[in-house]
């Protein structure tokens, strides 16, 4: 999706600074053009994480929502916002990554009303936390381990009277998060919790949910400079580790070699976002683990146009920019832990 991919160029920035003029190209090219197009979709949750289907995607100059007329079970919408709280909370992540990198404070705007409408998902009734989506049918992890890290990012860049509002919304969600159970015993996240009991739903524990929380405590470590953040992202990333590596500790998705249009994105998450850890707390484990990911990537799962597939450990199939870009991921945290180590 868009708003993956621009993360994935955002970061490859951070590697290689001289390729920021074509990055702020595609930044700005994709905020107009996202914001020019209509597109209805639908979310399903499977045995395979979210899965996405898009039904119609049509230019937008103008055109009023009344003058569509379908019989689609979904919600047509514009711009960043959309039926799922998730989809928004990577939408703000990759705004706040271009704001990093551009300082434009058009990006930093949009972000925090991303932000915004993600809050008004938050349940006070059923078991708290943040709907999943805006009909209220789950609650899951990825979009409340988002909310905590578009907050804390947010808290960690805004002006200091504008700072408390995003301090609370992070350590109130992180707080909730813990009490719910979802970090099981193994240290692993399960992805979500029963709607009808509040407890753990015992489902798979994805990659990207034991990455996006990972980027989202080392940005509440320094917000708060409390190491105690830092702590509990380095026991679940051991556990993702070992619970999703193999020998070599290259990552394997549960759904491979079929994981949808969403799963293939999950491995990148989770090593964009163990780099994030490996800078602030740094381990021979995180180190050794992106370092084989990346090496089994380029040796096992390229083919002669070097494009990159889904399964990381080979051998390679034909892939899509789902898996091109998630691959990339493991490819970018490596240049920028070689980048980071002293000849």
């Amino acid at each position: 999706m868009a708003f993956r991919r621009a993360t994935v160029i955002g970061d490859y920035v951070d590697v290689n600074a001289s390729f920021l003029p074509e990055a702020e190209t595609i930044f700005a090219n994709t905020y107009v053009a996202a914001q020019m197009i209509t597109l209805s979709y639908e979310k399903h949750m499977t045995c395979m994480g979210p899965e996405t289907i898009t039904n119609l995607t049509t230019a937008n100059r103008g055109l009023q929502l009344s003058d569509i007329s379908l019989n689609l079970p979904t919600t047509i919408f514009k711009g960043f916002l959309n039926d799922y709280y998730d989809d928004e909370g990577w939408w703000a992540l990759a705004w706040i990554k271009a704001y990093d990198l551009t300082r434009n404070p058009r990006y930093m705007t949009i972000a925090q009303t991303i932000f915004q409408d993600m809050t008004y998902g938050w349940d006070n009734g059923t078991c708290g936390g943040l709907w999943w989506d805006k009909g209220h049918t789950a609650i899951n992890a990825i979009e409340n381990e988002l909310l905590i890290s578009v907050a804390a990012h947010l808290a960690n860049r805004v002006a200091s009277q504008d700072k408390s509002a995003y301090v609370k919304w992070a350590k109130s969600t992180w707080d909730w998060f813990q009490a719910t159970g979802m970090i099981n015993v193994r240290g692993s996240i399960n992805d979500g919790i029963d709607i009808k009991t509040c407890k753990n739903n015992l489902g798979q524990a994805w990659s990207y949910n034991q990455g996006v929380i990972l980027g989202g405590l080392v940005e509440l470590s320094r917000l708060t400079s409390n190491s105690s953040y830092l702590d509990t992202a380095t026991k679940i990333a051991n556990a993702a580790i070992n619970r999703l590596g193999d020998a070599k500790h290259v990552i394997r998705e549960p759904c491979e070699p079929n994981c949808g249009s969403d799963g293939p994105q999950f491995k990148g998450i989770f090593m964009r976002n163990l780099q994030m850890l490996q800078q602030a707390a740094p381990s021979p484990l995180f180190a050794t683990t992106i370092n084989a990911n990346a090496d089994s990537i380029w040796a096992n799962d390229r083919d002669p146009n070097n494009n990159l597939g889904l399964i990381w450990a080979g051998p390679y199939q034909k892939g899509t920019a789902s898996d091109h870009s998630s691959a990339c991921d493991a490819l970018i945290a490596a240049a920028a832990l070689e980048a980071k180590t002293p000849p």
